[in-house]
């Protein structure tokens, strides 16, 4: 048998890299093209919860993309009270392999992968189903995912204004001071849900609940605004999706189903499904299913995360870090 290698990228081969904003979303759109033509598998995701006094679980997802040759399982832990040992919320790992054959191609952190993926997959959906005019954006939350979300929807929209809030007034003050400095424009930290997200363009809903809670109310959204509710568990009201022109999410089989999910109980009520469905944002990218059509219409987009956005960021990764020189080679067999 040939020599097999398998190529790994750590946190800091990831780092270096330097990956640009417009690098991060052209990889993502090629991935959700192809998954809206047909070209990718896709399995819904699984979870492992070893213990609920841990507060946390694992996510498991799985894909291949055909126009990258690539299959991948990725896991992720997600534990909402790592910030008291100074961690992320989230830890990752992706693993890659040859979809022909099964032999590993790859290794890579998939911590900063799942940050930048997710705020990717917001920040084209935005591309998509807001207005063009956009100029006002309202977050909620501030763990990894978030910095992304506001980063990227920034680059495609240049905000006059940006309010992000979170639980913790030290969570929000920091993650307001990192955007400000980053950014380089003026960042509104605001102590309340309703100033946060009242008449806002694009609302961005990534709370950390303990348990569904309706702290967003589906008074404040304004006519014609993007909604992107995605916490773990419910922060809106089952009315959210009644005032809505079009429901669109990433991928239809994972949000049908498991119990995690922002909109997991407007799919249990029939407020979600096939039959008010729109589309997968997928089938938006490929030109199959139209996106916004006028700036009157309400839209809400659900996103539970894909392994094939995963995957398509870790084959770019990969191809800037060879180009580079930059990660190791493992010897697997």
């Amino acid at each position: 048998m040939n020599p097999i290698y398998i190529d790994y990228l750590n946190a800091f081969d990831i780092e270096a890299l330097a990956i640009s904003d417009a690098e991060i979303l052209a990889a993502i759109e090629t991935s959700l093209g192809a998954q809206g033509k047909g070209e990718t598998v896709i399995e819904p995701r699984v979870h492992l919860e070893p213990n609920p006094d841990f507060h946390g679980h694992f996510n498991v997802l799985r894909g291949y993309v055909a126009p990258l040759n690539l299959a991948g399982v990725k896991i992720v832990g997600d534990f909402v009270d790592n910030y008291k040992h100074g961690y992320p919320s989230e830890f990752g790992v992706l693993n890659l392999f040859d979809p022909r054959t099964g032999v590993p191609k790859a290794i890579l952190d998939a911590t900063v992968i799942t940050d930048m993926r997710t705020g990717a997959i917001t920040a084209l959906g935005a591309k998509y189903l807001a207005k063009k005019s956009s100029k006002v954006l309202g977050h909620i939350g501030a763990r990894g995912t978030a910095y992304w979300n506001v980063r990227l929807l920034d680059h495609l929209f240049d905000f006059d204004e940006i309010r992000v809030h979170s639980r913790r007034p030290e969570s929000r003050d920091a993650f307001g001071a990192k955007l400000a400095a980053d950014l380089g424009k003026k960042i509104a930290v605001v102590d309340n849900w309703r100033d946060c997200v009242e008449g806002a363009d694009i609302v961005v809903e990534a709370s950390r609940l303990d348990e569904p809670t309706p702290m967003l109310k589906t008074e404040w959204i304004k006519p014609g605004a993007f909604v992107v509710p995605y916490g773990t568990m419910s922060a809106v009201e089952l009315s959210l999706t009644d005032i809505m022109s079009k429901l669109v999410v990433d991928d239809w089989g994972q949000c049908k189903g498991g119990k995690f999910g922002s909109l997991r109980a407007h799919v249990e009520a029939g407020k979600l499904s096939e039959q008010t469905l729109h589309a997968e944002l997928g089938q938006i990218v490929a030109g199959l299913k139209p996106g916004r059509q006028s700036d009157n219409e309400t839209i809400l987009f659900w996103h539970r995360g894909l392994s094939l956005s995963d995957i398509a960021l870790g084959y770019a990764l990969l191809e800037k870090a060879r180009s580079a020189n930059i990660g190791q080679r493992l010897r697997f067999a």
